[in-house]
């Protein structure tokens, strides 16, 4: 892409009205763009990256045998009420709708309902199990408080997977894959050393679920970090029964302000039972199936990036997520030797299968230095006269800083699809 032809324009100066680092700097960079409070459109930039981080997901979920669909947003109420969560007293955050010719539906706030519903008609017996299905779709979520940016907003994208397994012994197993490829995925976008697996109370359903809590001074939640074993428990939970049933003592844990990034949940089968998804046993009895959902949100976590490896230049993107490899900044002005030689090494990327954002631009070097840094692709490369005249090229690393001189064939031999 040539910078030239993108649309969006960066931003000096934070939008008054955003308090959150993440949402600052990704109206400043052209990432995103702020429709209302807690709801936000993604720009050229911004998509790419969501897309990015959908990508690894979408990955991580395809190893351990899900299978993707999308749900409708409009929801039925006839689930919801079998299961008691059509309630506003049950559930508070509720988007309802009237119908014309009378009747209610709600923009869904998460899928468990509309999932086991439809399961209904394609799981009938044992050999139809087990069952891994997800999504990636729009949620709607009424909520009281919207001020932490693209990580807590009131329509958003989730990647929601649902579990269907013939037992406790065989959810537990897939749930323990469940739990690893989330560990994937935030080792994949960069967060992986900050981002532990955290006991959480399970509610209704267990004595514990399982949350993904990445440590950063911008997080809502306190946790409790044992380093020995690579896991925390939530403020919610830490209590000396629990640290006793788990073998820790709370002088080997440190505690931590983190921003919860994901989360796996037992559901056992209180959905099943609700909404009559049974199966037949090699013996021919009826069961229930036993169910477990897995969420994590691409927006909270590109948000959590944000947060986290952001510099007081701007953004900083692993390499994974960017929205381009390459940042390749020309300092050439109307057709002279470093224009020619830009240009040159422009299309030498791209036939190399490099995805590249061109700064052809007719602006000063400060400028587009800024600008650079506040996009935060991982690899700057900067052509000026000495990459006509020596052959030689600035290449710089954003997140260190570091910069080094290389030819064309080694960034080509370097940088290649």
């Amino acid at each position: 892409m040539r910078q030239s032809t993108l649309f969006t324009k960066t931003r000096r100066e934070a939008p008054k009205d955003e308090v959150s680092k993440n949402a600052q700097l990704l109206v400043r960079a052209g990432f995103v763009h702020k429709e209302m409070s807690g709801v936000y459109s993604f720009l050229p930039l911004g998509l790419r990256t969501l897309e990015r981080i959908v990508n690894i997901i979408r990955e991580e979920m395809n190893a351990i045998g899900g299978q993707e669909v999308l749900l409708t947003t409009l929801q039925d109420p006839g689930a919801w009420k079998k299961s008691g969560r059509w309630d506003d007293a049950v559930v508070d955050v509720w988007f309802k709708t009237k119908l014309k010719n009378g009747g209610e539906l709600g923009l869904a706030n998460t899928h468990e309902e509309a999932l086991t519903a439809l399961m209904v008609d394609h799981i009938a017996s044992y050999k139809d199990l087990p069952r891994y299905v997800y999504q990636f779709q729009n949620k709607f979520r009424n909520e009281t408080r919207a001020k932490s940016g693209i990580m807590r907003a009131r329509e958003f994208i989730m990647k929601d997977l649902y579990s269907f397994n013939r037992d406790e012994t065989e959810f537990k197993t897939f749930y323990e894959q469940a739990a690893a490829a989330y560990l994937n995925v935030f080792r994949r976008a960069g967060i992986g050393e900050k981002t532990y697996r955290t006991f959480a109370s399970g509610g209704s359903f267990s004595k514990f679920s399982d949350e993904f809590q990445t440590v950063c001074d911008a997080g809502e939640d306190t946790i409790y970090i044992h380093d020995g074993k690579g896991v925390a428990i939530n403020q919610e939970v830490y209590t000396d029964d629990v640290l006793a049933e788990l073998g820790i003592a709370r002088e080997e844990l440190r505690e931590a302000k983190a921003i919860e990034v994901g989360n796996i949940f037992p559901l056992g089968t209180k959905y099943s039972a609700a909404l009559g998804l049974t199966f037949k046993t090699a013996d021919g009895k009826d069961e229930p199936v036993w169910m477990g959902s897995y969420g994590i949100g691409p927006g909270r976590l590109m948000g959590t990036i944000v947060e986290l490896l952001s510099d007081d230049k701007g953004l900083v993107w692993p390499a994974e997520v960017a929205p381009f490899r390459v940042h390749l900044v020309s300092l050439g002005r109307d057709g002279d030797a470093a224009a020619r030689a830009a240009e040159d090494l422009y299309d030498a990327l791209r036939n190399a299968g490099v995805e590249v954002l061109f700064d052809d631009r007719d602006l000063r070097a400060g400028e587009k230095f800024a600008d650079a840094d506040l996009i935060g692709i991982p690899t700057r490369i900067v052509v000026g006269r000495d990459s006509s005249e020596k052959g030689t090229f600035e290449v710089t690393d954003r997140a260190t800083g570091s910069m080094e001189l290389i030819t064309r064939e080694d960034i080509l031999r370097t940088y290649h699809a």
